[in-house]
């Protein structure tokens, strides 16, 4: 096990990202994760925001709870693909109403899945760029945005990449969150790339607790993130052993996050999967102050 006692106490900044609930169990489980990961001090979380605007209402209304009840600084997921712009500043207003001052403005796939070239709306935004420019706009929007150290899918190089990263970032985002990653040398080189292009944003560095290693393969192809072979290592012997898969998962992620601090990275961002025990485990490991959480009550 890597050492992460030389971190330990270290100040870095954290997010959460969580995505709205499909159903009534799924609902208990957020906002049970919502409620066991707020005593860590999260500077905000996000909502995520489906294919098409698929769960505008879902996410509408998670949002609102999560500011309302929760009291938690919350980013909208916002995606501009198959709608006009007039349908995408309704969402935006809707947001407003809610108490909603931050925006992770992406582009969305395309409700016929993944691996659909993207067509922009005929009376849309014709990129996330687009997209960013107008949020800005309303001058009281803090708007993040997407990054992927090993390229997104359809980019024909990391190059291009960086390229449409540098016009997100010309348009006026605050922050790039990026896509999850196992390898923190291909992270560095990233960053090293994205400032020689001229990109002075932050770039956020997404982490991903292995909540299911066989499921973290499959999304991780969908996405374009590659899943290094010590990852079998490290749990090979442990389908068996939830509770010592548990562990081991969680000294991936917190030796990941450590040594990206090392590295001079102090801004995480943590995909939870809508689960709060591997995530406590990991901040747990980095020696993470927790203050006071809240408190949430049944859904009405």
């Amino acid at each position: 096990m890597m050492d992460t006692t030389s971190t330990a106490s270290a100040p870095f900044h954290l997010s959460f990202e969580f995505f709205p609930p499909k159903s009534d169990e799924m609902e208990v489980q957020l906002w049970e994760a919502v409620e066991q990961l707020s005593p860590w001090q999260a500077d905000f979380v996000s909502m995520t925001y489906g294919a098409g605007g698929s769960t505008k209402e879902p996410t509408l209304a998670a949002v609102r709870r999560m500011i309302g009840d929760a009291g938690l600084d919350t980013a909208a997921h916002l995606t501009c693909v198959d709608a006009s712009k007039d349908e995408v500043r309704a969402v935006v207003e809707e947001y407003r109403a809610a108490g909603v001052r931050r925006i992770v403005a992406l582009r969305g796939d395309p409700t016929t899945g993944l691996g659909t070239s993207y067509t922009p709306h005929p009376q849309g935004f014709s990129d996330t760029s687009d997209l960013v420019r107008m949020l800005v706009e309303y001058g009281d929007l803090d708007v993040s945005v997407s990054a992927y150290p090993e390229k997104h899918p359809e980019s024909p190089d990391l190059a291009a990449d960086i390229d449409t990263l540098k016009r997100k970032a010309d348009a006026g985002a605050a922050r790039a969150l990026s896509q999850f990653f196992f390898d923190n040398d291909v992270f560095e080189t990233y960053l090293e790339k994205v400032q020689a292009a001229g990109v002075s944003i932050p770039v956020v560095a997404g982490i991903m607790p292995i909540q299911n290693l066989s499921q973290l393969k499959r999304f991780a192809r969908r996405c374009g993130s590659s899943v290094p072979a010590f990852l079998d290592q490290r749990f090979e012997g442990l389908d068996e052993k939830p509770q010592e898969r548990a562990e081991v998962a969680a000294d991936i992620a917190a030796e990941q996050i450590a040594d990206l601090m090392r590295r001079g990275v102090s801004e995480f961002h943590i995909y939870t999967m809508n689960r709060a025990p591997l995530v406590s485990a990991v901040l747990q490991r980095l020696g993470r102050a927790q203050g006071q959480g809240a408190k949430i009550g049944a859904a009405a």
